[in-house]
């Protein structure tokens, strides 16, 4: 039998031996995408790799989540696997995640150290030809909603390759997560943070990266040549640093 986690089926592989790493992946995939470096972790730890809710071969969530679903969902994923003092690693959305989940209070996991390879989590800062953009997209909205087919047709053209490839209720999560800024979340994260980024990443752009070493109270920033996936292409770059921080 599968794995369960509040009824949610989920897909997730355990390799390795040695102290426990939990990873988290980013938006529009699953942990399968990141196995070479998984691989190499699994040298000297037991790496715990899941694939979200919604995400990879794990089934949606009966609703759309917001950041503080899935932080839940990672509590309760390491209640189920055991995982007290995991060491946390996320990429982009995962990062987000771990963003929230790290911030809380009272989590449930006393992760030792953190790693987020280009995290998600701050908003941008957005400029007069972004607002124009998102009033006509509001406008339009309310002149199609008669109209379904039309609104969809409207909304999958508009909208990000990642917002067009998933699913209605992903959809719905994606707006859901994307509309929280953790700005003010990160000087309550006090675990040991490296953070590792593609000097050119659009996605995440460096300067949240700087943004994040500067107000995370014990963070170490490592900047690699490369976009978003930068720490996956430059993989030996990658696990040299990894080697040096864990």
């Amino acid at each position: 039998m599968g794995l369960q986690i509040d009824g949610i089926d989920i897909h997730e592989t355990v390799i390795g031996s040695g102290q426990k790493m939990l990873f988290l992946h980013g938006w529009g995939v699953g942990h399968e995408s990141y196995l070479p470096l998984l691989r190499h972790l699994a040298a000297t730890h037991t790496v715990y790799a899941p694939d979200m809710p919604g995400f990879g071969k794990s089934a949606e969530p009966p609703q759309a989540w917001d950041v503080d679903r899935y932080a839940d969902f990672v509590e309760a994923y390491c209640k189920a696997k055991g995982l007290t003092e995991p060491v946390c690693m996320g990429h982009s959305n995962g990062g987000r995640v771990l963003l929230r989940l790290l911030s809380r209070d009272n989590p449930g996991i006393r992760p030792p150290r953190a790693v987020l390879f280009s995290a998600a989590g701050l908003k941008p800062k957005r400029g007069l030809r972004y607002y124009i953009k998102v009033y006509t997209y509001k406008i339009a909205k309310c002149f199609l909603k008669p109209f379904p087919k039309a609104l969809e047709r409207y909304r999958a053209k508009k909208g990000s390759a990642d917002y067009r490839a998933a699913s209605p209720l992903m959809k719905s999560t994606m707006s859901k997560l994307l509309s929280v800024d953790l700005l003010d979340a990160l000087p309550r994260i006090k675990v040991p943070t490296l953070l590792i980024w593609g000097e050119d990443d659009t996605a995440t752009p460096l300067a949240d990266g700087k943004k994040m070493e500067r107000l995370i109270p014990d963070a170490g920033l490592a900047v690699l040549p490369g976009g978003h996936w930068a720490f996956m292409e430059r993989l030996t770059h990658t696990v040299r640093i990894l080697d040096s921080f864990l």
